[in-house]
């Protein structure tokens, strides 16, 4: 069965969500694909996986050397970017051991 989640900004309806409830009870042999033409391995070629994915921030207080914080700094705006992303390669290449 699939999960369908809420990523609204407010308050579904309540005919939105007994929508929502109707289709996450809907096997997937009983949905209706006949509008959609099949797709080949060349129409997905130039696929990226992932291209919308966000994952959520959370906000914490970290003690990092200023040092550090002033060379993140330096090569200008978006340096915690930059860091989550030096921690996620991180985490990746744990993962992969």
């Amino acid at each position: 069965m699939r999960k369908v989640t809420k990523q609204t900004g407010g308050k579904l309806t309540a005919k939105q969500t007994a929508e929502l409830e109707a289709l996450q009870a809907l096997p997937d042999s009983e949905i209706d694909y006949s509008d959609i033409s099949p797709a080949n391995s060349e129409e997905w070629r130039d696929a990226v996986v992932g291209k919308f994915y966000r994952p959520i921030k959370q906000q914490l207080t970290l003690r990092i050397d200023a040092d550090v914080i002033d060379w993140f700094k330096q090569q200008g705006r978006g340096y915690q970017t930059r860091i989550n992303e030096l921690l996620r390669d991180a985490m990746r290449k744990d993962a992969k051991h």
